[in-house]
């Protein structure tokens, strides 16, 4: 039995072919001096197979799609300007 792996882009549904230029995306934390202080942050990096499978990763399939997943974070942001990374 073979195993076929298969992603889409979590912006506009696309799936990931063989080529194209696909990122991968996520919220971290950059820690303040207290942790009321703590901002949420997110990250953008070329694809790598090995980071796709992390919990939270966003796929997104070119610079356009990426650009959205940032006006949509950023209107999260201000909506919730109050917000602090969550706590583990």
């Amino acid at each position: 039995m073979s195993y076929i792996e298969s992603y889409q882009c979590d912006v506009c549904g696309d799936k990931k072919g063989e080529g194209g230029d696909w990122w991968l995306a996520w919220v971290d934390c950059f820690p303040g001096e207290k942790p009321e202080e703590d901002q949420p942050l997110i990250k953008l990096t070329r694809w790598q197979h090995h980071h796709a499978h992390s919990a939270g990763v966003k796929h997104l399939c070119g610079a356009r799609c990426a650009g959205t997943l940032m006006d949509r974070w950023m209107t999260q942001q201000h909506a919730e300007p109050d917000s602090h990374c969550e706590t583990k």
